[in-house]
């Protein structure tokens, strides 16, 4: 008997073992939940257009109950943020479920002619939003507007302008072959973040800054920063409004980079993971607060792709600007 219990009792703990693998293996490819703290890395310094849009994110995400676990925003700004997009492409494991990378085209831009990583290193979880640049003088700048700056670098009086990296560098590249002046008459210092660039305009140490709306929006309300040109095919409205465009001070075309900006994860990141952050992007792209306190506020186009449709958008942008400079 007592053997015949003892078999008995072991079949119960192999048919539990059984069922238990089973489920376990059945919650393994359910749906993710997450449930420990996430990891945000922004690749520019608090004060930024990247900043502040990954934050009013994070924020809607805790502030509409759509999350309950806390999400710690860390700015890695090594290496031109390089250093903190390759440590994300190469966060592995269950940690790759639980970490998120802002990723704009101003990101995509120096990491593919500088470094071997690419969009496929990452997943494209979403493209939330379409951001655009302006030129702003400070209270110290000695020229009245932007056409008298043009025509004192024409004069040979050197001019300079401030700004961040990738999309913004293109943005004056394409505003100096417009307007038909050199890096040397009109050049041009690379910050870390465009927060950088604003602090040297409001010390005197450079005349113009370019800047997304949101970077400027607290000094233009100061009166510290004044928008003195729009980097879009149409003027700005608001506050921005008296900035013309390039057509307007000129016989010229005017010029605009659009900067989409999004949200990126690793390449290790599982499929459930990245659908849940994907899905929950989506649900803040609807949200009073995102439409009326960031997109409006900050003058930005509401451009909202989910992980699919960004990630095939991502991928020919990619492709349009390494071949367009002759990359491999």
């Amino acid at each position: 008997m007592k053997s015949r219990k003892t078999f008995l009792a072991a079949g119960v703990i192999a048919v539990s073992l059984i069922i238990g693998g089973c489920n376990s293996k059945q919650a393994s490819s359910g749906p993710f939940v997450p449930k420990e703290n996430v990891s945000w890395v922004v690749t520019s310094k608090p004060g930024g257009g990247s900043d502040i849009y990954t934050r009013m994110i994070s924020d809607i995400m805790v502030s509409e109950k759509m999350l309950d676990q806390t999400i710690l925003v860390t700015n890695k700004t090594d290496g031109g943020g390089e250093i903190g997009r390759n440590e994300v492409a190469n966060t592995k494991g269950k940690k790759a479920d639980y970490t998120l990378l802002t990723f704009n085209s101003g990101d995509l831009m120096p990491m593919v002619q500088n470094t071997a990583n690419r969009s496929k290193n990452f997943r494209i979880l979403a493209i939330m939003a379409v951001d655009k640049q302006l030129i702003f003088k400070g209270e110290k700048t000695k020229y009245q507007d932007f056409s008298q700056a043009i025509e004192a670098a024409k004069n040979g009086k050197k001019v300079v302008i401030g700004g961040s990296k990738g999309d913004d560098i293109a943005t004056y590249e394409a505003m100096l072959a417009e307007i038909g002046l050199t890096q040397n008459q009109m050049s041009y210092i690379t910050y870390d973040s465009t927060g950088d660039a604003i602090t040297a305009i409001l010390g005197g140490h450079i005349e113009f800054v370019i800047s997304k709306p949101a970077a400027a929006s607290e000094y233009v309300e100061a009166g510290s920063l004044i928008p003195v040109l729009a980097l879009a095919e149409e003027r700005y409205t608001g506050n921005l409004a008296d900035a013309p465009t390039l057509s307007e001070i000129g016989d010229y075309k005017n010029v605009e980079i659009p900067v989409w900006r999004g949200v990126a994860a690793p390449a290790a990141m599982s499929d459930a993971a990245a659908a849940y952050w994907s899905d929950l992007l989506g649900k803040v792209a609807q949200t009073d607060k995102w439409n009326t306190d960031y997109l409006e506020k900050n003058k930005l186009v509401a451009d909202y792709k989910d992980m699919a449709e960004a990630g095939e958008y991502v991928t020919k942008y990619e492709a349009d600007f390494m071949a367009a400079n002759g990359i491999k």
